[in-house]
């Protein structure tokens, strides 16, 4: 796709140095170039990177930061590609991640009956909460509704429709195995999933991170669904949608804050787990989401929790200190999540610094990768992440405080 780059955000060069601007160029002429492709009907197709698949959730970050530009060819792109997640959504609402036709392409054939659309089946709550937030945006930011279509309508019924059974998940509905892999690349018993009980919130096979979840309830997945469905554009047409959200709010209140902190994941029968991964939505990015303040005590606790030796996943080293995933190896930190801690931060003077070490530690690439370790940066996961490169460019534009001129 050919858009002119110094044209999506029209006066940022006078605010940041030249170097910064050149990697923001730079982003955006991959993300252009590289990663927006074209389906057989013209919609966009935005491959997550070095994989050549689209990953709902993945899409959404990618082009979060165009939400910044009144540029009329962006604008024309992020309504395709709303209308690009519905149709893909409404081949299997229950996948990930998809092929650009029904070519068969896969990570794993992981179901008999899986549908050549889908590159990998594992059902992530986030992706549903994806999509809804793309095109709230596009309303609230454009004033369009181009892609509120007659598909639109039908996948946020669908969405809601499997919603209500999945507050009360059947084991037997989504049997997910692998085999010769880590543990965590399938479900726990059987492939089943750990046993859950009834709390108001949608169960979730997966974590953002396309690790299986320990507990079924993911809670900053089930925060970020209930916060869009509370913000569902046409409510009128979609009742049951405040209803589901006040009883994921409920479930999250009663099941998964103690002392004040948010836990990650529960079961409903008693167990939490508390920790925090680098992939979003996360705990840590839930005042970016829209869900809370950053001022919210529960918030506050919780990220001082997060961002400490009692998150597992919360490395500190020579270079650099940040939260983790069990996705990549032992002591690696993730750029999305380092930023992350400055976008949820009001502090300009700290997001300038945390654009510093996030340059600094890119391996001479010009690149934000997936992971990096804490003791040196030249020994990284994927050279091309394109979600990790948006996300910078995210953080630059929120530390100017930019605004399309």
């Amino acid at each position: 796709m050919r858009i002119a780059t110094n044209q999506v955000f029209p006066g940022l060069q006078k605010l940041i140095s030249g170097e910064r601007y050149g990697r923001v160029n730079s982003a955006l002429h991959a993300l252009f170039n590289r990663t927006i492709q074209e389906m057989d009907d013209g919609l966009p197709f935005v491959i997550t990177g070095d994989i050549p698949a689209m990953w709902l959730r993945d899409s959404t970050w990618q082009v979060k930061p165009l939400l910044s530009s009144k540029n009329s060819e962006v604008i024309e792109l992020l309504i395709n590609l709303s209308k690009s997640q519905v149709k893909l959504f409404l081949c299997d609402p229950y996948a990930n991640a998809f092929n650009p036709s029904p070519n068969g392409n896969c990570w794993h054939k992981d179901f008999d009956n899986q549908s050549p659309w889908v590159f990998e089946r594992k059902f992530e709550l986030d992706s549903w909460a994806s999509i809804l937030y793309l095109s709230r945006e596009i309303i609230e930011k454009y004033g369009r509704t181009d892609h509120i279509t007659v598909d639109y309508k039908k996948a946020v019924n669908l969405m809601l429709e499997l919603a209500k059974k999945e507050q009360s998940h059947d084991p037997e509905s989504y049997v997910f195995l692998r085999e010769n892999t880590v543990p965590h690349d399938y479900l726990s018993h059987n492939g089943r999933g750990a046993p859950t009980a009834r709390t108001g919130m949608v169960f979730s096979g997966f974590r953002p991170s396309d690790d299986a979840c320990k507990y079924g309830f993911h809670i900053p997945s089930n925060f970020f669904f209930a916060n869009e469905l509370d913000k569902l554009p046409l409510a009128d047409e979609f009742p049951v949608a405040n209803q589901i959200a006040r009883e994921i709010f409920a479930g999250i209140e009663k099941f998964g804050v103690k002392d004040g902190i948010y836990a990650y994941e529960v079961d409903g029968l008693g167990s939490a787990l508390f920790m925090d991964d680098a992939n979003v939505p996360s705990l840590l990015s839930l005042p970016y989401l829209g869900v809370t303040t950053t001022d919210n005590p529960n918030y506050l606790s919780t990220r001082e929790f997060i961002l400490s030796k009692d998150n597992p996943y919360y490395f500190s080293g020579k270079k650099v200190s940040g939260i983790g995933s069990q996705h990549t190896p032992n002591k690696h930190v993730w750029p999305i999540a380092i930023a992350m801690e400055a976008l949820t931060s009001d502090d300009k003077n700290f997001q300038r610094q945390v654009l510093s070490l996030l340059e600094n530690t890119d391996a001479g690439t010009g690149r934000m990768h997936e992971s990096f370790h804490v003791d040196d940066a030249n020994v990284f996961t994927r050279e091309w992440f394109s979600w990790s490169d948006m996300t910078y460019v995210d953080l630059v534009l929120a530390s100017v405080n930019y605004q399309y001129q």
